[in-house]
């Protein structure tokens, strides 16, 4: 893919930096002989094909030493991360969480901006991805403010079932949602797509007894993705929807059902992240789209050009195979 390349030289590294401009440029001083390097390129690889306007990059770190004293690379794997030819953000080792949401976040700032009525259906969107949203700096198993970390607290003592979604990781939507529910400051939390309020309002509705009634009880993940992978008997979790496709994999898989003439719902993964992380593990599966019928998973964009190809797709999307 064009956004996933190699740097030999001290020159083409700096080439590649020049050729980015702004945009995230994500850097993998790597070893052949590291196997834990060849596991990152994994991650690089998949990540590239969910960020196409960043750069990804990968560097034998002993193959060009000038670049890997410069920067300080003392082990594999390590990743710097550039924009504008300045180096912004650091990750030394395999953790493959921890390099996906340094990217998602430092890539959110260089995605093409929508304009108003697009961000304003985003909004609305997100706002009623589920029951209870919570938004706030950070992650519910990682807060990054003290005022998130209270609340994401509140609402477990009070077994509250929320999602959440960090406006860290989304500029876009941080601003914009300041304006769209006239409320200028995080956390906020929503039920229903109504806007409750934030830190405050959460626990004066904790101190009276009302928490409780105002937001729904917890459920395990695990019900919540039977619940959504049962919602129709073929169900397509994907990268935005059947209007807007927002990766180019999820636009392919999405006219190759078209042409099918078998109804099927979908699923934006992008708009909950604790789906999008839980159905990976659930299924053993770790890429999107995925597509299943009658609950059961049939797998991604390879496996139903696959069955197209073999003129079997119809049958196993109405389950007679």
């Amino acid at each position: 893919m064009a956004n996933l390349v190699e740097a030999k030289t001290q020159s083409d590294f700096e080439g590649i930096l020049a050729k980015a401009g702004k945009r995230l440029t994500v850097v993998h001083f790597q070893a052949a002989w590291a196997p834990q390097c060849s596991l990152m390129n994994e991650v690089m690889a998949e990540l590239a094909k969910e960020h196409t306007h960043s750069t990804f990059v990968q560097l034998e770190a002993e193959a060009v030493p000038e670049v890997s004293e410069k920067y300080e690379i003392a082990s594999v794997p390590t990743f710097l991360f550039f924009k504008g030819g300045e180096q912004v953000d650091r990750l030394d080792g395999a953790h493959a969480p921890e390099l996906t949401k340094k990217v998602q976040r430092l890539a959110s700032a260089g995605e093409p901006e929508s304009g108003p009525t697009d961000l304003n259906q985003r909004l609305n969107k997100l706002i009623n991805a589920a029951p209870c949203m919570l938004f706030m700096k950070g992650s519910a198993h990682e807060p990054r403010c003290g005022f998130s970390r209270q609340i994401v607290a509140l609402l477990k003592e009070h077994d509250v079932q929320f999602s959440s979604f960090d406006i860290l990781s989304d500029e876009e939507v941080r601003q914009g949602l300041k304006t769209f529910s006239n409320w200028p400051t995080y956390p906020q939390l929503y039920v229903n797509g109504e806007l409750i309020g934030g830190l405050d309002i959460v626990k004066e509705l904790a101190e009276s007894g009302e928490l409780e009634n105002t937001c729904p009880k917890a459920v395990t993940l695990e019900h919540r993705l039977k619940a959504a992978i049962n919602r129709s008997p073929v169900v397509l979790f994907m990268k935005g929807s059947k209007e807007a496709a927002r990766c180019g994999f999820s636009r392919q898989i999405l006219e190759i059902l078209n042409g099918t003439g078998v109804d099927y719902d979908t699923f934006d993964i992008l708009e909950d992240e604790e789906v999008r992380q839980g159905l990976k593990t659930y299924s053993n599966w770790p890429t999107y789209p995925q597509i299943y019928v009658k609950g059961e998973l049939i797998g991604g964009l390879d496996i139903v050009k696959e069955l197209k190809e073999s003129g079997e797709l119809v049958s196993v999307l109405t389950g007679d195979s």
